[in-house]
């Protein structure tokens, strides 16, 4: 039985979490960690707001950007393979994480997008990029999400890059920002309307063709298996910092 403790206790992405972890046979919800919500009773056990003394296997980090580091300098000295849903790991991000955490200690898995379609996207959004003249990301997610890119897009981003992917130069921006932010040579555009979960399109054009790539969450449910995957397996990573759900399928 794997203990799992969840940090970020009764968040968007952390609910359905502690859902899976709750039906599942071989995992055990011990801890629930919020210090906006201590006191406060979810799944059936009371939230603590002090990051102390959680004894782990496993620490699931869902919190806010903000403290999300702050976090994860605790769960380190703590000794816990940690997996984390956070939004919002730029390369420059991964870069502190990577000095913070070291190579000795137990592994971090920081996950863009728990859900398996997502992760299949970026796939073949890299293997496809070396192909094309061009390709651009667009991004759509619910009005409240704290940051911009989605942590998806960047990791996207990044992939198509390493792939030998790039947007097209030219068109000078009349209006600051109208071209989208650039993440290593490729151009990322970011949508916010209420309504919305998850969805993201990776267009790839040539001359004469256009490939899309796209990807939709309707539910918050659909990250549930991902991070459940990503729990029983991260132990067996080795130490130091680990990026995308790929690490463990």
């Amino acid at each position: 039985m794997i203990r799992v403790a969840i940090s970020g206790a009764g968040g968007k992405l952390a609910t359905p979490i502690a859902e899976g972890v709750l039906a599942s046979d071989d995992l055990e919800l011990i801890s629930l960690y919020n210090p906006n919500r201590a006191g406060s009773e979810l799944h059936g056990m009371e939230v603590t707001g002090s990051a102390d003394g959680i004894k782990a296997d496993v620490m699931v980090e869902t919190s806010n950007p903000d403290v999300v580091f702050e976090n994860l300098a605790v769960w380190r000295a703590s000794g816990l393979a940690t997996v984390v849903g956070t939004s919002g790991f730029t390369p420059e991000r991964l870069d502190l994480l990577r000095q913070a955490w070291g190579s000795d200690g137990p592994p971090v898995l920081v996950v863009p997008n728990f859900s398996i379609g997502a992760v299949l996207m970026m796939r073949y959004a890299a293997e496809a990029a070396g192909h094309f003249e061009s390709v651009e990301i667009i991004e759509r997610h619910h009005s409240t999400k704290p940051d911009a890119p989605s942590g998806t897009a960047l990791a996207t981003a990044m992939g198509i890059a390493t792939g030998g992917g790039s947007s097209a130069q030219g068109s000078a921006e009349l209006v600051e920002g109208a071209r989208g932010a650039d993440v290593e040579g490729v151009r990322v555009h970011a949508v916010r309307l209420p309504g919305l979960i998850s969805q993201q399109e990776v267009a790839l054009s040539n001359v004469g063709e256009v490939l899309s790539i796209e990807h939709l969450s309707t539910s918050y449910e659909s990250f549930a298996n991902g991070a459940l995957t990503a729990v029983r397996k991260v132990r067996d990573l080795a130490p130091g910092v680990h990026l995308g759900l790929d690490a463990v399928l």
